[in-house]
């Protein structure tokens, strides 16, 4: 599909080889993961903490600026996107904090202390900036603190300080462009600039132009004449939908779902409040994911930057996909019967 959406770029001809290499890698990631009993990782959590910290200030002091954003550290081989690999450490992170306290009090200094975990990763990415990916992180967590037993009565905390940081980030932190995507969303202005919406109005024609079957692989109008921008990664549902149809984007997204469904069944078979938490995080990122990137390419959430998994082109991203499979799979191996 990558190859596809690029063909006839010579720019982004390089992307095809490159993505090949990380996709022949990620069996083996998969594999050795699973391998590995999952339960070792809990000894490892602080260390990984440290490590994917560590990794993001440096990507802050001399990451390699792309789309004005500083998110990539240029190996001098590959560029890595270490906030890829964050969120799967921070799924364990996570895990570990809160199998550990599954006999305690569920107060709110346990859910300040899971917050300023979270957040110890997040605000790193942020300062990027990155906000899909953070966002991505809150949804983990509080995924995550929900399964350990948040307790009802905090939800109204939640709602009401969700709702000032909300207006407090979006009228003093948010970049311009950010804050504009957001804008043109709430309120569509049928006379506003050409390219404030360009994209999204373009990915809508991609899908409709697919209809029920599709045009055909390598043979979709509005990716091969390269109207539809940025279709080998955020928006390549729509250049999927343009070629392969309805019924192929509907036999991918239920492709999607069966692999979450399956995270979900793992996690509730797991002996272990670890092993069930790391499997409920991983259910979550791919269910997030997915639903925010198509959201986006149906014009039925602002834009964001958020891949579609699996799918859009990042060798960082599908490492990370991998590497959290295969830490599902270790939880369904190792579990104790």
């Amino acid at each position: 599909m990558i190859q596809s959406a690029i063909a006839g770029n010579v720019v982004l001809a390089e992307l095809i080889p490159r993505q090949i290499i990380f996709v022949a890698v990620s069996p083996f990631v998969i594999i050795i993961t699973a391998l590995i009993n999952y339960q070792y990782w809990s000894s490892l959590a602080r260390l990984m903490y440290i490590s994917a910290v560590g990794f993001l200030v440096v990507i802050f002091i001399v990451g390699e600026a792309r789309f004005g954003s500083a998110r990539w550290l240029d190996t001098g081989v590959i560029l890595i996107q270490p906030s890829e690999i964050a969120k799967i450490v921070l799924i364990i992170v996570l895990a570990d904090f809160f199998a550990r306290r599954v006999g305690q009090p569920h107060d709110l200094r346990w859910v300040v202390q899971s917050f300023l975990l979270t957040f110890g990763i997040v605000i790193w990415i942020l300062l990027q900036p990155n906000l899909s990916t953070s966002i991505v992180m809150f949804v983990i967590w509080f995924a995550l603190l929900w399964v350990s037993g948040l307790p009802l009565k905090y939800l109204w905390i939640f709602a009401i300080v969700g709702v000032i940081a909300g207006v407090i980030f979006f009228l003093f932190f948010m970049e311009d462009y950010q804050r504009i995507r957001i804008v043109n969303f709430l309120f569509p202005d049928p006379n506003a600039r050409h390219g404030d919406t360009y994209n999204v109005d373009q990915a809508l024609i991609t899908i409709g132009s697919g209809g029920l079957f599709g045009q055909g692989y390598g043979h979709g109008t509005q990716v091969q004449l390269r109207f539809l921008k940025v279709r080998h990664t955020d928006f390549i549902f729509s250049a999927m939908a343009e070629e392969f149809g309805f019924v192929g984007t509907s036999l991918v997204t239920g492709l999607i779902v069966f692999v979450i469904v399956r995270c979900l069944r793992i996690a509730r078979a797991s002996s272990d409040a670890f092993g069930a938490l790391i499997a409920y995080g991983f259910a979550t990122l791919i269910f997030f994911q997915t639903a925010v990137n198509i959201g986006v390419n149906l014009n039925i959430i602002p834009v964001t930057g958020l891949t579609l998994p699996f799918i859009s082109y990042g060798g960082s991203s599908l490492l990370s996909l991998a590497l959290g499979i295969g830490l599902v799979e270790s939880v369904a191996i190792h579990r104790k019967t």
